[in-house]
C-alpha cells in the first residue's frame, strides 16, 4: 500500500503546485519560501528538537510547550514548522529569532528526505491530528523520537483512516509515542494499530494557556483610547459566509443597543480587504485597526485587520463570539476567551474540538446558537444581564483551570527522550 500511496503523492505534485500558485495570487505570503514545500531551501541545522504546528491555533497551543523546552534545554535549537503563512507569522511574533522556522514539506519522499537531511531532528513533536506516512517513516528509519502531542482522532475521521488501515498501522509502528487528549482518542489510536505500551492519556495542552498579565492592560487601554466608552462584542476568527450572519445579528442588536460596537476579526488575513468591502456594502460605517485612529461614535463596526492581536481584542470586549462555527468549518478555540473569563457564544459546527465544546455546554460556560437571530438574542441577553454574563465567564475560566496539567504530564514523557538525545 505504501507504493500506491507514494504513487498518488507523485500524481498530486502538479495539483498541489497549482493550488499553492492560486493561493499565492490571493495572498503573496504563500509565495514566501515556496521551495520548502517541495524539498528546497531548508535551514541547515546541526541538531534540533522539531515541533510541527499546522496554523495559528496549533502554534498558539504550542507556546507553553516551546517555552518550557527553551527553559529546560537552553542549548538545544528548536525548529517550528507550519503549513500556513499565518502560522509562520505567529511564530515570528511570539518567538522572534529564538526559534528556527520553515514550512513542512509535501508528503513526497524526495522532499521529506531533503527536509530531514537539512534539519537533522533529534526528536519530533507533532501537534494534534497529523498522520503523515512518509514523515513518520523517516522518523523511524532515522531513529528520531516521535511524539504526537495532544493527539486526537475525531469520530468523523476514524472511518476514513480505517479504509487505509494497513498503511496507517504501518505508519504508527515506528516507535511513536501518542499523548492523547482523552481516553476515547487513545482508544481510536489503539484501534488503528498504535502500541498499547506507548499510548498515554495526557490531556489537551490547550488548557495550559497562560496569558501575559499585560494583555488585560493592553485591552483596557485599547478600549479606552480606540473604541471609546460603549458596549463591545467581538466576533473572532470568522470565515466566508459567516460575516454576513454576524452582521445581520449586529443590525438587529443596534436597534436595541444603538451605541453597540462590533469588533469583527476575520480568520485569514487575505480576506481583510474583502470583509471590509462587505461591511461597507451592508451600509455599516467601519474603521480598521490598520488605520490607527480612534473609532468615532457613529462607527458601528471595527475591523481587526492585524495579526496576533486577538487576545487584546477579547480583553477589550464584553461578549465573545468564536467563529468557524456558524459555517461548517469546525469551530475555533473556545479557551482563548475563557482564559479571560469572557462569556462565550458559538455556532453549532464544533467538530474540530467537540469534546471541549461539550464540556463548555455541560459547564454552562458558553451558549450555542444556530443562526443570526439566535446569535443576536444570545448577545442581547448577555449585555442586558451582566451578572449572568459574569457567571458564564467565570464558569469558562473554572473549566480551564480544572483541566490544566496536560503540559506537566507531557513533559514527564518527553524529558527522558530528550535527555537521551545529544545536546
Amino acid at each position: 500500500m505504501r507504493l500506491i500511496y507514494n504513487f498518488l503523492t507523485f500524481l498530486l505534485l502538479l495539483p498541489f503546485a497549482c493550488y499553492w500558485l492560486i493561493r499565492g495570487l490571493g495572498n503573496r505570503a504563500y509565495f514566501n519560501r515556496i521551495g520548502q514545500r517541495f524539498g528546497l531551501g531548508y535551514p541547515k541545522i546541526e541538531r534540533c528538537i522539531w515541533i510541527h504546528a499546522v496554523s495559528v491555533g496549533e502554534v498558539q497551543a504550542s507556546v507553553p510547550l516551546l517555552k518550557s523546552l527553551q527553559e529546560r534545554f537552553p542549548r538545544r535549537k528548536l525548529l517550528v514548522t507550519t503549513v500556513t503563512p499565518t502560522g509562520a507569522a505567529h511564530v515570528k511574533t511570539v518567538f522572534g529569532d529564538s526559534v528556527e522556522h520553515c514550512y513542512i514539506p509535501f508528503e513526497f519522499p524526495l522532499a521529506v528526505n531533503s527536509f530531514f537531511d537539512s534539519v537533522n531532528p533529534d526528536a519530533a513533536l507533532i501537534m494534534e491530528t497529523e498522520i503523515w506516512p512518509n514523515l513518520y517513516r523517516a522518523c523511524g528509519v532515522r531513529k528520531v523520537a516521535l511524539i504526537l502531542v495532544s493527539a486526537r482522532i475525531s469520530p468523523r475521521s476514524i472511518t476514513g483512516y480505517r479504509r487505509l488501515l494497513p498503511l496507517i498501522r504501518e505508519t504508527l509502528s515506528h516507535g511513536i509515542i501518542i499523548a492523547a487528549q482523552s481516553r476515547a482518542d487513545a482508544d481510536r489510536f489503539l484501534s488503528l494499530g498504535a502500541s498499547a505500551t506507548r499510548t498515554w492519556v495526557t490531556g489537551n495542552i490547550k488548557f495550559d494557556v497562560e496569558l501575559p498579565p499585560i494583555v488585560k492592560e493592553q485591552g483596557d487601554a485599547f478600549r479606552q483610547q480606540i473604541l471609546g466608552d460603549r458596549p463591545v462584542w467581538v466576533a473572532a476568527s470568522t470565515h466566508d459566509g459567516e460575516e454576513d450572519k454576524v452582521l445581520a445579528a449586529h443590525r438587529k442588536l443596534l436597534k436595541r443597543f444603538p451605541r453597540l460596537l462590533l469588533l469583527l476579526v476575520p480568520r485569514h488575513p487575505e480576506r481583510f480587504a474583502e470583509v471590509r468591502d462587505r461591511v461597507k456594502r451592508k451600509k455599516f460605517l467601519v474603521v480598521s485597526r490598520t488605520e490607527e485612529r480612534a473609532c468615532p461614535p457613529e462607527a458601528t463596526v471595527f475591523l481587526g485587520d492585524t495579526m496576533g492581536e486577538v487576545p487584546m481584542f477579547y480583553a477589550a470586549s464584553d461578549v465573545a463570539f468564536v467563529g468557524g462555527s456558524l459555517v461548517p468549518v469546525g469551530g475555533h478555540n473556545l479557551l482563548e476567551p475563557a482564559a479571560q473569563a469572557l462569556p462565550v457564544v458559538t455556532g453549532p459546527h464544533l467538530y474540530n474540538a467537540q469534546d471541549i465544546a461539550d464540556m463548555f455546554v455541560e459547564m454552562k460556560a458558553c451558549q450555542v446558537v444556530k443562526n443570526a437571530d439566535e446569535l443576536s438574542t444570545a448577545v442581547a441577553d448577555l449585555l442586558d444581564n451582566p451578572e449572568n454574563a459574569a457567571e458564564m465567564g467565570q464558569n469558562a475560566l473554572t473549566l480551564l483551570e480544572q483541566n490544566k496539567g496536560a503540559l506537566a504530564r507531557l513533559l514527564v514523557l518527553l524529558e527522558p527522550l530528550l535527555v537521551q538525545t545529544p545536546s
